[in-house]
């Protein structure tokens, strides 16, 4: 089965301009009719470093769940905002950003990759007492642009240890659009029969050109799981200056409709959605 996370956290958090919190429910509650697995709605981190999501759990409050059967995911960085998270029994996964970029974890985190190796251990641990599911990014997982070690050796090494602690979901996260067809296929096809009780994602960036050809290759390689948002926007604020946005779900769907897979969206409710997001993003 194919699952689409749609991700307008990711979508938001480089604006500059603050979406006012109303805008942002309202925005969510469309994308809960579509019938996504999963929401990446919000995040607890500081507002100093996102101050486009320091009203998460004014959100994550006014959220109209009771008729969806997408679950809700949110981004912690570290042990205190895992702990703040896992306090609200609507959300499900815990997405934590683990670097394979030495460079972009001091970035991103203001941690090494050691140290942050030890939070996401502390992570886990909360999620397995609080009954939520920890869900790792390896961030600069096709390569990055700060010229810090990096081949698939590398991932292999990353996935060995979170295997090490137990965690069933890794996203390979492109970051900044360096990600080609030969190296998600290379990836993917390594990881995926190697580790068959990992759930692998695609966290895909990407010029409009290019992400028909980066779907296929993570498809065919043996990936289930794909992030995308509305229209393509979003890219880290935190890994350059040049903010390359995420697939657009739009495209993704169309992959899926041509290979004739049945993602069970409701595509009244999409549409919706798509008009929706455009009181968002302008």
């Amino acid at each position: 089965m194919v699952k689409i996370i749609e991700c307008p956290r990711d979508a938001m958090q480089g604006m500059e301009t603050f979406v006012p919190t109303q805008k942002k429910t309202d925005y969510i509650n469309h994308l809960l009719q579509v019938g996504f697995d999963t929401i990446d709605f919000g995040s607890f981190v500081s507002p100093k470093a996102i101050p486009q999501m320091k009203d998460t759990i004014e959100v994550l409050k006014s959220l109209e769940l009771t008729d969806t059967r997408s679950k809700l995911l949110a981004i912690v960085a570290n042990v205190r905002g895992a702990q703040d998270a896992s306090e609200f029994k609507e959300i499900t996964y815990l997405g934590f950003p683990l670097s394979v970029s030495e460079t972009f974890q001091q970035r991103n985190t203001n941690k090494s990759i050691e140290q942050a190796m030890d939070t996401l251990a502390e992570i886990q641990d909360i999620c397995q007492k609080q009954d939520k599911i920890l869900v790792t990014y390896l961030s600069m997982g096709f390569g990055n642009p700060y010229g810090d070690p990096y081949d698939e050796s590398v991932v292999e090494e990353f996935v060995d240890k979170l295997v090490a602690m137990e965690v069933k979901i890794i996203s390979l996260a492109d970051t900044i659009g360096v990600s080609n067809s030969r190296n998600i296929t290379n990836l993917f096809t390594s990881l995926v029969p190697r580790f068959p009780q990992i759930e692998f994602g695609a966290h895909l960036h990407s010029n409009p050109n290019g992400a028909m050809e980066k779907i296929e290759s993570a498809y065919l390689a043996g990936c289930k799981r794909f992030d995308g948002a509305i229209r393509g926007f979003g890219g880290c604020p935190m890994a350059k200056d040049d903010l390359v946005g995420n697939i657009a779900t739009e495209t993704i769907i169309h992959f899926f409709n041509q290979k004739k897979v049945n993602l069970k969206l409701d595509m009244e409710a999409f549409d919706a959605s798509l008009r929706a997001s455009m009181e968002v993003f302008h």
